[in-house]
């Protein structure tokens, strides 16, 4: 059984930065593609940025540029380093991994098979 727990959350100003962690159990990090999504009160959950099995990344536009996804495979830790906050930011961020092959990522929720519980991130103005 494979679980994600994810780490990092917390209250922060407007232009702060935070990272998140997610943290595999149950299998070799290195089988699986990874995501992070998120979901802002109100909304349906949507994308922000994944990273494929051979390392290629990808983001949503609103958070390119600010936003930086990373692997440890010996660590089974994924990361998401997010730097110049905004109040639209704000959401439950969420970890995902999937099966797919080495290049591609991991886009959209359907192509989940595992989620964690979700962390929180607030972005104050």
């Amino acid at each position: 059984q494979v679980q994600l727990v994810e780490s990092g959350g917390g209250l922060v100003q407007t232009g702060g930065s935070l990272r998140l962690s997610c943290a595999v159990s149950g299998r070799a990090l290195s089988m699986y593609v990874m995501a992070w999504f998120r979901q802002a009160p109100g909304k349906e959950r949507e994308f922000a940025a994944t990273i494929s099995r051979n390392g290629s990344t990808y983001y949503r536009d609103s958070v390119k540029g600010r936003f930086t996804i990373s692997r440890d495979n010996p660590k089974n830790t994924v990361y998401l380093q997010m730097n110049s906050l905004k109040p639209e930011d704000t959401a439950v961020y969420y970890c995902a991994a999937g099966y797919d092959s080495p290049w591609r990522g991991l886009d959209s929720e359907s192509k989940a098979d595992y989620w964690g519980q979700g962390t929180q991130v607030t972005v104050s103005s």
